[in-house]
């Protein structure tokens, strides 16, 4: 029996279609505001007095605060309204980008950042679920690669506009960039979205419980998981503490979810085989998004001493590949099964992190250059059927909801992801430091015939010869274990891209023409 659902396909009017691209260019503003930061740092510090322990709070505090809001958007959606809840979050991110980038202390912007950053989690996963409600599933291959080019270019091309930004202008015009942008989105929003009406009745039993339950537990989790490698994990006692708030904070969330009529979260969707598969799936995108977007920067940086803007310049070259790739990934979807499309990109994912574990400190734009392109590819590839698997079988009134969850779901893999990665990093850089120096002892000829020279030629220079020489040999054993601990990272990333990809076969591909809400 045909339900209403499959029955009425959604129809496409050029009123829809200008809200959603509204929409789009508002998701991009906010996921863009996660790394278009990073690069940039070390200038907000010196313009605000920050300390080093301070100034890492202007990308943590937008973090934790996005990973609250994505999973409540879903009920925010149901009871404001698709038009009130993106209209308000881009108007509240467009003033505080304004408070940003007019901040006199790292207190107002480390305030002003947690708002932005709670607000554009708003427009994230309302962009999502649109894309599967208001479009027919015969036009999923024209959105899907739009929202998921959007995803992935955004995070990857942020501190190519950030290092821009700030050389070219100054800091101040990382957050004053939005304003403009934040006010054409925030008018358009309202004056264009239709696509739902709100129900002011939800408000009534607003679950405040769950929700402060909901904060502690993400928030005490996004915490930990930024904060522990750098601190020794539990041997500090604020991570060990809020490690405590995540456990007690993620039990009565999840006690509250399955015993109110409604929760603040809903996680009925993972029900559903290809949104809770596809859902581990975003996890893992997560970490090969969040940590080889870290990782590039790192090494340029540590091994090859870029600033902001070198860095920048050469880590463009996967958005421009995701860019170029995305509508090809639209048109192969329609032709091909999603889960061989799936298992290419993981392939290619996986191979492009294996051709890196060959790197050395010589390495540069040229090297770099073959497994940013075969990354920006693979990336694109995975995300149109992860897109189309995960929400393409979902019941519209289950597409709010599941959103925020899958959305979430990429956040959360992108912060353990790093977690991970910085305590590998750590750990495997003073265990190849270790052995490097027990190999250079004294009964080392060759040590010793590289010292004798190095020495001589300082010598030459009216250097103190053997301590310069001494320097210079530690100087290349701590660059050759930082390069070796970031070799490591990479197999491991090759290892877990390379064995999840057989994971695709355990998808059911949506029928041929099937709607939202076809099981």
């Amino acid at each position: 029996m045909t339900s209403a659902a499959e029955a009425v396909e959604p129809k496409v009017t050029p009123r829809r279609v200008a809200a959603f691209l509204v929409m789009v260019f508002g998701m991009f503003m906010a996921i863009l505001d996660i790394q278009i930061v990073s690069a940039s740092l070390p200038e907000i510090q010196a313009g605000l007095g920050a300390s080093a322990d301070e100034i890492s709070w202007v990308q943590t505090a937008y973090l934790i605060a996005e990973v609250i809001m994505i999973p409540l958007s879903g009920l925010l959606g149901r009871m404001m309204s698709t038009r009130y809840l993106f209209a308000a979050s881009a108007a509240g991110f467009t003033v505080a980008s304004f408070l940003c980038a007019t901040s006199g202390s790292i207190n107002e912007m480390i305030l002003w950042r947690a708002v932005q950053g709670f607000l554009g989690g708003g427009m994230i996963p309302a962009v999502f679920a649109a894309a599967f409600t208001i479009f027919p599933a015969s036009k999923r291959n024209v959105v899907s690669p739009m929202i998921g080019l959007i995803a992935t270019l955004a995070p990857t091309v942020g501190p190519t506009v950030g290092g821009y930004l700030s050389h070219t202008l100054s800091w101040h015009w990382l957050f004053l960039v939005n304003v403009p942008a934040g006010i054409a989105v925030t008018i358009g929003a309202f004056v264009l979205i239709d696509f739902d009406k709100p129900n002011w009745s939800l408000f009534d039993n607003f679950d405040w419980i769950g929700l402060g339950a909901l904060a502690c537990f993400l928030g005490a989790m996004e915490y930990v998981l930024e904060e522990g490698p750098g601190n020794d994990w539990f041997d500090d006692e604020l991570v060990a503490g809020l490690f405590v708030v995540m456990i007690v904070g993620g039990i009565i969330t999840f006690w509250r979810a399955f015993t109110r009529k409604n929760p603040v979260v809903d996680f009925s969707a993972f029900s559903n085989v290809n949104f809770a598969v596809g859902s581990v799936f975003s996890f893992v995108m997560g970490i090969g998004l969040y940590g080889m977007t870290y990782l590039y920067p790192l090494y340029l940086s540590q091994i090859r001493g870029y600033d902001s803007l070198m860095i920048g310049e050469t880590v463009f070259v996967s958005g421009l590949a995701m860019f170029m790739t995305a509508p090809i990934a639209g048109a192969l979807a329609s032709k091909l099964d999603l889960r061989v499309m799936l298992l290419a990109g993981f392939i290619g994912f996986a191979t492009s992190s294996w051709m890196l574990t060959g790197m050395t400190a010589d390495w540069d734009f040229n090297e770099l250059l073959a497994p940013q392109i075969l990354r920006g590819i693979s990336l694109m590839i995975c995300m149109v059927p992860i897109n189309n698997l995960a929400l393409g079988t979902l019941p519209p009134d289950k597409m709010k909801n599941a959103s925020g969850l899958y959305n979430l779901m990429r956040n959360l893999g992108g912060a353990v992801g790093l977690a991970v990665i910085n305590t590998l990093l750590t750990d495997r850089n003073a265990l190849h430091s270790a052995h490097l120096r027990e190999a250079l002892n004294w009964s080392n000829a060759e040590a010793l015939r590289q010292l004798d020279l190095i020495s001589s030629l300082l010598s030459l220079n009216g250097v103190d010869g053997e301590t310069g020489a001494l320097k210079y040999m530690a100087a290349r054993i701590s660059q050759q274990a930082t390069v070796m601990s970031f070799i490591d990272v990479f197999t491991l990333i090759t290892l877990l891209f390379a064995g999840l990809a057989v994971l695709a076969l355990a998808m059911q591909p949506p029928r041929k023409g099937a709607k939202a809400g076809g099981h």
